[in-house]
């Protein structure tokens, strides 16, 4: 079921979400079994990575990379950078990009690709449609304070979910009749409640008192310099008290701003169907669990299949219909 059969021209909006974007290799490969094949792809930060993989033909890699971290492993990905503008260089995971995908340009990928990113100041919302395809994807995953901005034709730009989580509109804009949605960041609507009062100075805000250990915190490893285990307790923050590291407060701090934003953007322009995995006690820098989250992806693919079918048949239909009264 595609455009180039005749039928609706689908597009495919992957959101952002950091480590629960390996969500989306699950609804790839679900919509893939069940003869749904996008004729457009748009990604927004880790949307932007997977989406470009599959077209340029390197999921099945990045779903084996992906099975393959473990805590220690991400360790060794993460370069901390104490002179930049971000606190992680990046170079490390975008070598790990260009060994896989090389000087391969957006122009080449067999359908219209677009990364989704923030131009710096301006807050510009940038389609990156053109160019090479790994600069394009680490300007699209630049989280702001995490990874430095990356300079694209003499424009700054960061995270793209910052402007468009969900990028919808992109795939319309980009001639897609038919937009499947996948929102990494649906169970973070429960968040927003008004507190008008938050409670005494020995609970948080559970009714729970005392330190609580980071579920995202990954095991240090022994050794090493003072300066490399300072930033790792500013990175993970401590299990001996609840103050909580550099990756919890920027990740939290983005994925409620991005939960409004794309709450808003998907009120003002609907998908014509949304995929959302359920991704609840699955933090925004757990890489290692790529596992459940790509099960989750597939589950929650499969529950909307069905609806999908009849869907796009029913427009297949109608154009036919369409094509012989004409």
């Amino acid at each position: 079921m595609n455009g180039r059969s005749g039928a609706t021209k689908i597009g495919l909006a992957l959101g952002g979400g950091a480590a629960r974007g390996w969500a989306h290799i699950g609804v790839l490969r679900t919509l893939a079994k069940a003869g749904i094949v996008p004729d457009i792809v748009v990604g927004a930060s880790i949307g932007a990575v997977v989406g470009g993989c599959y077209l340029a033909g390197q999921v099945d890699e990045l779903e084996r990379f992906a099975l393959s971290l473990n805590r220690r492993r991400i360790i060794g990905y993460v370069d901390f950078n104490l002179a930049g503008t971000g606190l992680i260089n990046g170079d490390r995971l975008g070598t790990l990009l260009e060994r896989h995908l090389g000087p391969r340009r957006i122009e080449s990928l067999p359908k219209p690709f677009a990364a989704i990113a923030t131009e710096l100041h301006s807050g510009n919302e940038i389609w990156l449609t053109r160019g090479n395809l790994v600069e394009s994807m680490r300007a699209s995953y630049a989280l702001p304070g995490i990874f430095p901005p990356v300079r694209v034709r003499a424009r700054w730009l960061f995270d793209g979910a910052l402007v468009n989580p969900v990028p919808v509109s992109v795939c319309r804009a980009l001639g897609a009749r038919y937009v499947i949605a996948v929102n990494l960041n649906a169970d973070q609507c429960t968040r927003g409640t008004v507190l008008p009062d938050i409670g005494d100075d020995n609970e948080d805000d559970q009714g729970n008192a005392g330190p609580h250990e980071d579920a995202e915190n990954p095991e240090r490893p022994s050794g090493g310099t003072a300066v490399s285990s300072l930033l790792r307790r500013q990175w993970f923050g401590s299990t001996t008290d609840t103050r909580p590291g550099i990756s919890r407060v920027v990740t939290d701090a983005l994925s409620i701003v991005q939960d409004r934003i794309a709450r808003s953007r998907l009120a003002g322009d609907p998908p014509d169907a949304v995929i959302n995995p359920r991704l609840s006690g699955i933090g925004p820098f757990e890489f290692h669990r790529a596992a459940e989250l790509i099960a989750h992806g597939e589950a929650a693919a499969s529950r909307e299949i069905e609806d999908l079918r009849q869907q796009l048949e029913l427009r297949a239909r109608l154009a036919r219909v369409r094509a012989v009264g004409a």
